[in-house]
């Protein structure tokens, strides 16, 4: 049975945030970032701010469906409404990954590694995922096509003690890891903090025209995969190879063990 969510402590922490005033929490749903999806095409606010107890169509990356355990799990979805280019829309994933780091971090004391470009992960198992979907405005002329909204979700594995038999040796949760629960409110609360804080620096980036966001270098000392790993890509038929860094637009490089250097644009990353 899913424990009690306090929203109004939530919604004091963040006043000074755009989340602030545009936090919904559901006891279940089918998915958040389905539910944000409809709310963004029919004019919802910058900054709001879906949370469920449960998903029962939740979904990852690729289509992969994510586990989830009523009152056990951190899911919600954000939407916001960049002044952005839709060719830069992976750096919101990459943001989202390094402020997930750091809430996890601070709530609990463990340092997730970063799966390029949005897994969790604690000893190699999977705690949490980011998925964002966007919608473009149609360009004009020479004009960057920029984007109209994204939605951002995030699932974090808190306090679950069990998984299905076929994702236990993938899948952890932080409690699983220190043997600790902790309040489900408190992540959200240090998540959605450290976002805001993320999505500030990358708007000043942005504004700054750099060439190499900070950004990248970031996520780069925050993931173990980003460099020198040997990995194996679903992408293009599918090849094996060692990451050599991220591209100029975040992009995951990989030199193939085919002899050519490939850019990860979409295919899932698994270890070689």
């Amino acid at each position: 049975m899913a424990d009690s969510f306090d929203l109004t402590s939530v919604e004091a922490a963040l006043v000074r945030t755009p989340f602030a005033g545009h936090l919904q929490h559901l006891p279940t749903v089918g998915s958040t970032n389905l539910l944000a999806l409809e709310a963004a095409q029919a004019g919802a606010s910058h900054g709001s701010v879906w949370i469920a107890d449960e998903q029962t169509a939740g979904r990852g990356r690729g289509g992969h469906v994510w586990h989830s355990i009523p009152g056990d799990g951190l899911y919600l979805s954000v939407l916001l409404r960049p002044r952005m280019a839709l060719i830069d829309a992976l750096w919101l994933s990459l943001a989202t990954g390094l402020a997930a780091r750091a809430a996890i971090a601070a709530v609990s004391g463990l340092q997730p590694d970063i799966r390029w470009p949005n897994d969790l992960l604690i000893h190699e198992k999977k705690c949490g995922g980011i998925l964002v979907e966007t919608s473009a405005i149609p360009s004009q002329a020479d004009a960057p096509t920029m984007l109209r909204y994204a939605v951002i979700g995030v699932g974090i594995n808190v306090n679950h003690r069990t998984f299905p038999e076929e994702i236990d040796p993938f899948a952890t949760s932080l409690r699983r890891e220190s043997g600790d629960p902790y309040p489900r409110e408190r992540v959200l609360i240090e998540l959605l903090s450290a976002f805001d804080q993320e999505i500030h620096l990358l708007e000043d980036e942005l504004r700054g025209a750099s060439t190499r966001p900070r950004l990248l270098e970031r996520f780069e000392g925050a993931s173990s995969w980003v460099r020198g790993r040997r990995v194996r890509v679903d992408e293009a038929g599918g090849y094996t190879g060692v990451t050599t860094g991220l591209d100029p637009r975040g992009f995951l490089r990989v030199a193939g063990d085919d002899g050519e250097l490939h850019t990860v644009l979409s295919g899932g990353v698994r270890p070689f």
